[in-house]
């Protein structure tokens, strides 16, 4: 991604090799359980990584980073639970989208000629 004025000042480390393992193992044992539960659990274990790794890269993050870090962190917490009001549910995971999709759109990164480059 691009090297923004907010990026220049901090490493580009924002995971430990010890967290990305964690990471990737929780992913891995993820998708093997996934094969023998119930499709609801899917969405659930996505989001619990997703707030795993928010909380991993907020102490690296800017404060306009941090902000959204914070959001899916809360995020997480706000859905981790869908038994009772599964529209709810899917309410706050679109919430969740738009805040993530509004983050993104207002990134300087986008502009960035290199984005993408390692795809």
């Amino acid at each position: 991604m691009g090297g923004g004025p907010e990026r220049a000042g901090r490493s580009a480390l924002v995971l430990t090799e010890g967290d990305a393992v964690e990471l990737l193992a929780y992913l891995i044992c993820s998708a093997r359980t996934q094969v023998d539960e119930a499709a609801e659990y899917a969405p659930l274990r996505l989001l619990t990584a997703a707030g795993r790794l928010a909380e991993m890269i907020e102490p690296h993050a800017g404060d306009r980073l941090r902000a959204l870090l914070q959001d899916v962190r809360r995020g997480h917490a706000e859905t981790s639970v869908r038994a009772g009001d599964p529209q709810g549910y899917v309410d706050r995971l679109d919430a969740l989208c738009r805040t993530l999709a509004a983050h993104l759109l207002a990134s300087p990164d986008l502009a960035s000629p290199d984005l993408g480059a390692a795809s």
